[in-house]
């Protein structure tokens, strides 16, 4: 589901670059901390925190080889550095880091539980965790329209694909309890959100069509004319401005504690 870093770029990742960035400023970690980002994807938080936190370094991981390959190419920094891992058995030891973060991956791991273990045991005693997910059952606009168009048309099957349904952790109780389940203490839990902002329905819908991601996947597995009935659906159902674009937006519930 998640193997072409350049189809998660057009599909999510140009939004997730928009929230890591409002994440790292709203964190305000002073400069020279040794950051750990857990999951980094094609780069979009290790490139907000180069940005906005001046690190000391940031080391990367991910699961994904080929997401790594587009996270090395496009992050340069000397500070930065990228090593396939998994959340739930991070490569480090114990006390490594002022800070980890992690954006967008916790829903996705088998365990998350024992990854926000992993985090608390990697971070320094008074260092910062912190995390955020979509909000998918309400937030996360461009996703919650797909799959409400497709449980119109295919509602036996999108009942156990939906990721609002499927991902209970994207909401901020379990999200807050599983930080203070971790061993983190001054748990809190607050909201992200950020304009997305389509082009016009080709810019929206064409991303649908890489398969990275469980809506663009499912969509891979229909015939070609109900992936048409669903794009028509949704073309007259996305709030359009005369100038075709769609305004949408994307929100995230954000978490934090100290190990």
């Amino acid at each position: 589901m998640w193997q072409s870093g350049d189809a998660y770029e057009a599909y999510i990742g140009r939004w997730s670059r928009r929230i890591a960035e409002t994440f790292v400023r709203r964190l305000a970690v002073p400069a020279s901390r040794r950051w750990l980002d857990v999951g980094c994807g094609t780069g979009a938080l290790t490139s907000a925190v180069l940005a906005a936190a001046d690190p000391a370094e940031v080391a990367g991981v991910d699961p994904s080889e080929d997401f790594l390959k587009t996270a090395r190419a496009s992050v340069t920094d000397r500070r930065a550095s990228f090593t396939l891992a998994d959340a739930r058995e991070l490569p480090f030891p114990a006390a490594r880091f002022d800070v980890v973060a992690t954006g967008l991956v916790l829903n996705f791991v088998p365990d998350p539980a024992r990854a926000a273990a992993e985090i608390a045991r990697v971070t320094v005693p008074g260092g910062l965790a912190a995390a955020y997910l979509w909000d998918l059952a309400e937030g996360m606009r461009l996703i919650r329209h797909f799959w409400d168009a497709a449980a119109e048309l295919d509602p036996t099957t999108v009942a156990e694909l939906d990721e609002g349904r499927r991902f209970p952790l994207c909401r901020p109780a379990p999200l807050g309890r599983l930080w203070t389940e971790a061993g983190l203490t001054s748990v809190s839990v607050g909201e992200i959100k950020i304009p997305t902002v389509f082009k016009d329905f080709d810019d929206y819908w064409q991303p649908f069509l890489g398969a990275q991601g469980p809506a663009p996947a499912y969509l891979a597995t229909l015939p070609e004319v109900r992936r048409d009935q669903i794009r028509e659906l949704l073309r007259s159902r996305l709030p359009t401005n005369p100038d075709g674009s769609i305004p949408l937006t994307a929100r995230a519930w954000a978490v934090s504690g100290i190990a």
